[in-house]
């Protein structure tokens, strides 16, 4: 194999990189802002040029003779998984997609892989990296190699400078008018949402901030009783795929027969992922404040509750974990079939978080009770697996995780199946609750975490940046139910069309509980005026 200088090396996977795993890139560019025509030709080439060079130019500041084949691999290896992942699911990476790989178990991620991925992985990924390996490279002295870097970087940048001022006119509106296209660019970004990601993560550990030390629970007359609040943490439910919200399919049979059930047609999620979404749910930010920093350094509602002492709460997961919100409560994994009775060939029910409630309920009948339930809901790619068979009511359904692979009539049949499933999830809820609705004032919650798409446009899944995403993903099915004994169901009707957000799940839980403190805001609460 012939010798090679590092910087030559690098020039030709900069090259490989743009031409093969930049795909999703070129395609937004020409489908959505410049599609291909004499006139945009220069300047598109132009632009493929320009990000070889950057490329080149990352790469170029790390080579050392004991670095820059490993990182060269391990750059070919992951970007044709992002290669792959962009252009089967239309998603980008980014710091929120970044926290989502990490915090995801194998079993999940499994639902990503099949034979395309291997392929993807086999020749963009392991073929190249094995080229790079054992080719020989030639190097100088120490301080020889130091001065050719220096004299590449600078030709790089001049390089650069030249083809953005021949085509100044281009680039201005490029890179003012379209910036949501850095974001498909590999591996640039997703090397920059790593650097995001790690900054936000590892920063030094601060101790927990308190919230709502002086949580109390207001004092009651006699004829007022005990709480009961369940709230259901949804998975990836989009508000028009309900039947509440005038969806023409029946989706949600049992809950359109409910009396004391208030649907939201109008409420939007904090994020675009799991991740993302649920902290922010239960913390005292608002969306506008929310970060993952900030979310992990201070308590949320939970343990507002639980300062009271008055309060007892219990968080079940049929889905992966609760992303740190019930880190300091009591907590049990449904996923599990040791836990789960209502396990399957398939996968573990979220009707089994139900089993065994009364239970826990009648062990404290002097408390005020608080149960989570996070739910497998519609978890995507693989919502066939997300319903039992007796729910397949819309057929023919998608039976693989590869969605480009099934027709979008294929896709939203297996998705309203697991909506109709989960209609009959909180039916069951509800049921249980008036089970104590006698003894206790009873009380549901249901919000999704986030939307999805389903092939709209060319999107599947979630996690596109908020401000990019579109409504699919954002506009989210929630509503509540309220016990006949509940005194807040009329000021949360008066709202149901009204603007809604996940900001107001903090405070709704605490007026729902009737907790008295300093962190509570009325105005966000959805069952006051």
């Amino acid at each position: 194999m012939k010798t090679l200088t590092p910087i030559r090396l690098i020039l030709y996977v900069s090259i490989f990189l743009v031409l093969f795993d930049n795909v999703s890139f070129f395609t937004n560019v020409i489908k959505t802002y410049y599609p291909i025509g004499v006139e945009n030709l220069a300047p598109l080439l132009s632009v493929g040029v320009m990000l070889t060079l950057f490329i080149a130019l990352l790469f170029t500041l790390v080579s050392f003779r004991y670095t820059i084949k490993p990182i060269l691999i391990l750059i070919l290896l992951v970007s044709s998984l992002a290669n792959y992942f962009m252009n089967t699911y239309q998603v980008v990476i980014d710091d929120s997609m970044i926290q989502n790989i990490f915090e995801t178990n194998l079993d999940e991620s499994m639902e990503l892989f099949d034979v395309k991925v291997l392929l993807y992985l086999l020749f963009l990924g392991v073929v190249p990296s094995y080229i790079v390996y054992k080719t020989p490279l030639a190097y100088g002295t120490w301080q020889r190699e130091r001065l050719r870097q220096l004299k590449t970087v600078t030709i790089l940048l001049l390089l650069m400078v030249l083809i953005f001022f021949s085509f100044s006119k281009f680039y201005t509106s490029f890179f003012r008018e379209h910036k949501p296209l850095r974001f498909y660019t590999n591996p640039t970004y997703y090397i920059y949402s790593l650097g995001k990601y790690f900054g936000n993560t590892f920063h030094i550990q601060e101790a927990l901030k308190p919230l709502g030390r002086d949580a109390v629970v207001m004092e009651r007359d006699e004829t007022r009783r005990k709480k009961l609040l369940i709230v259901v943490v949804g998975e990836a439910a989009r508000a028009d795929r309900l039947s509440l919200n005038g969806y023409v399919r029946q989706t949600n049979p049992l809950l359109m027969k409910e009396e004391g059930v208030v649907n939201f047609s109008n409420l939007y999620s904090c994020g675009t992922s799991t991740a993302v979404s649920v902290p922010c749910m239960f913390s005292i930010y608002t969306k506008a404040d929310f970060s993952i920093k900030k979310g992990r350094s201070i308590e949320n509602v939970l343990d507002v509750l639980q300062h009271t002492g008055a309060i007892d709460l219990l968080w079940r997961d049929n889905n992966f974990n609760s992303k740190g919100v019930a880190n300091r409560i009591a907590y049990e994994n449904y996923k599990r079939a040791e836990n789960n009775p209502v396990c399957d060939s398939v996968e573990c029910r979220d009707e089994g978080m139900l089993e065994g409630l009364e239970g826990y309920i009648d062990e404290r009948p002097e408390k005020d009770v608080v149960i989570v339930l996070h739910q497998m809901g519609n978890h995507g790619p693989a919502y066939y697996k997300r319903y039992p068979q007796a729910f397949e009511r819309f057929t023919p359904v998608c039976q693989t995780n590869q969605l480009e692979e099934c027709s979008q009539e294929e896709i939203s049949n297996a998705y309203d199946n697991a909506i109709m499933y989960t209609d009959y999830f909180l039916s069951r809820v509800i049921a249980l609750l008036k089970r104590y609705d006698v003894e206790r004032e009873t009380t549901m919650i249901y919000m999704s975490d986030h939307g999805e798409s389903l092939g709209e446009n060319g999107l599947y899944l979630h996690g596109l940046p908020y401000f990019m995403a579109p409504e699919t993903q954002t506009h989210i099915a929630g509503l509540m139910w309220f016990g006949t004994n509940s005194t807040d169901k009329e000021h949360v009707a008066a709202r149901r069309d009204s603007a809604l957000s996940h900001d107001y799940l903090f405070h709704t839980i605490l007026g729902v509980m009737d907790v008295n403190t300093s962190v509570y805001d009325a105005s966000l609460d959805m069952t006051r005026p």
